[in-house]
């Protein structure tokens, strides 16, 4: 009888705690990979402008905007320079939880490889971390997101978290300034 009250003991304490800590309870949550607020965030795995691999995983440690657009998109490139002002102002700010600075890892969903670069360059989008497939709406990202408008995005914290989706303009910026320490 001692071992099962011991055991009932243990089992209380087990869910009071998980109650108590909801904070643990959320991240707990966050090993699902899904595309919600608290979910990881599924890995990407596409080629940049010159072929090379980025994986979405690489950059981790850091505060980054998932970004899907493409150069044929008139709203995209009307964000585009949203998105710059974010890359500059937050690239270099520790943010919180001793994240090391904001990235941006652009997905595009163009078809042609000229198109793609020649709108990297004119819109001034000076990050590295451009990818894609060629694909367009095929794209193996667009397919894993879910994406079917652009422009769209998803803010993923240090450890691949969700923790914000398709901000744009001023709400971009309002949610990393709340974020930078």
């Amino acid at each position: 009888m001692k071992k099962q009250n011991f055991i009932l003991f243990v089992m209380a304490l087990v869910i009071t705690g998980g109650f108590l800590l909801s904070g643990s309870v959320c991240r707990a949550t966050a090993q699902n990979v899904g595309l919600n607020i608290g979910d990881k965030a599924p890995d990407i795995d596409l080629k940049d402008p010159d072929g090379n691999t980025i994986k979405l995983s690489s950059l981790k440690g850091y505060m980054v905007l998932i970004d899907f657009w493409a150069a044929w998109c008139g709203p995209c490139r009307r964000e585009n320079p949203n998105v710059v002002k974010a890359y500059q102002d937050f690239k270099d700010k520790k943010m919180k939880g001793g994240k090391k600075g904001f990235k941006v890892y652009s997905v595009s969903l163009d078809r042609n490889m000229s198109d793609w670069k020649n709108a990297i360059e004119q819109d001034g989008l000076i990050w590295k971390e451009h990818v894609s497939d060629l694909k367009w709406w095929s794209s193996a990202a667009a397919q894993t997101y879910k994406i079917n408008s652009i422009p769209s995005n998803y803010l993923i914290d240090g450890d691949g978290i969700i923790i914000a989706k398709n901000l744009r303009g001023e709400d971009l910026q309002t949610q990393l300034r709340a974020l930078a320490n």
